[in-house]
């Protein structure tokens, strides 16, 4: 596999950027902003030893976590929106982040973890091709919201190690109205079996720990258990019922989600435990699921 071929076809759909399945067509090699709010320029909000992902992805020694700023979404509910959408963050070179996986690589993590990285796929690619040489050998973990283009992904293959998406909605519908774009749910779909395809289900070492294979994340939405619903059916019967599902009940109302009343409340107890009935109606038994309050 040539990577640095891969990396130079990367660079150069930026020109155009098509990166992200929106294809703004911006000149980000040139310094012009894309719909993601970015330009030629890496920003990240944080990079830190993070204990609090799943199990075998924190496991003892914590997720070297690198949080990039901006996103390729625009969802009402993201509870990170003062790094997604507001863009907080400073700016870094590829020879620094490349530097940052490093230093946390000698902290002890387990992996690296790249949360929204999809913007900048190039320079991410560059940076773990530079850390690799320079000695980085724990998985890196690509951490994103699923709208992906199987194009792009194809470009990341064996750079990454553990693809920890989201499946956010199985209905366009929904999409649109709290993540506006109208194609989430096939994009999704197509870039969750393109990360099957090169990774495979989730393998660990002889400590549990997390070190190649898809994870995928699934927050249940208040008032939508339909969507959830048909987001697990489609995991079990077009990817594997052996699959490794998070099902997520943190959700609170955050960002603008007060501007739609069924997002404006916690998500109750009932309706976690129907998501988890949903589990088991399509076999999904490989996982992780979330304590919620009455």
């Amino acid at each position: 596999m040539n990577f640095e071929q891969n990396i130079e076809k990367l660079y150069a759909m930026m020109s155009k950027c098509e990166l992200c399945p929106k294809r703004c067509g911006a000149n980000r090699n040139k310094g012009q902003k894309g719909l993601c709010r970015t330009s030629d320029k890496i920003l990240i909000a944080s990079a830190n030893v993070h204990t609090g992902e799943e199990p075998p992805i924190s496991a003892e020694r914590g997720s070297g976590t690198i949080f990039f700023s901006n996103c390729t979404l625009n969802c009402v509910f993201c509870q990170n929106y003062p790094i997604s959408q507001l863009g907080n963050g400073r700016e870094i070179s590829v020879e620094e982040l490349a530097d940052t996986m490093l230093g946390l690589q000698d902290k002890g993590v387990h992996n690296i973890n790249f949360v929204t990285p999809t913007h900048y796929s190039a320079d991410v690619a560059k940076a773990v091709y530079l850390a690799k040489k320079k000695g980085l050998d724990i998985p890196v973990l690509s951490n994103t919201s699923g709208y992906e283009r199987v194009e792009t992904l194809k470009l990341l293959e064996g750079l990454v190690d553990i693809y920890l998406p989201d499946i956010k909605y199985s209905d366009n519908e929904l999409a649109f109205k709290y993540s506006g774009v109208k194609d989430y749910a096939e994009v999704n779909q197509a870039a969750l079996k393109e990360m099957k395809r090169q990774v495979g289900n989730l393998g660990f070492d002889a400590d549990g720990v997390a070190k190649r294979g898809l994870l995928i994340r699934h927050m249940v939405l208040p008032e939508n258990l339909e969507n959830t619903r048909n987001a697990l059916k489609f995991i079990a019967e077009e990817l594997s019922r052996e699959t490794y599902v998070s099902l997520m009940s943190q959700y609170h109302p955050a960002n603008k989600s007060g501007e739609f009343k069924e997002l404006s409340r916690n998500l109750t107890k009932q309706e976690y435990d129907k998501a988890l009935e949903y589990l088991h109606e399509f076999g999904l038994e490989n996982g992780w699921t979330q304590e919620i309050e009455e």
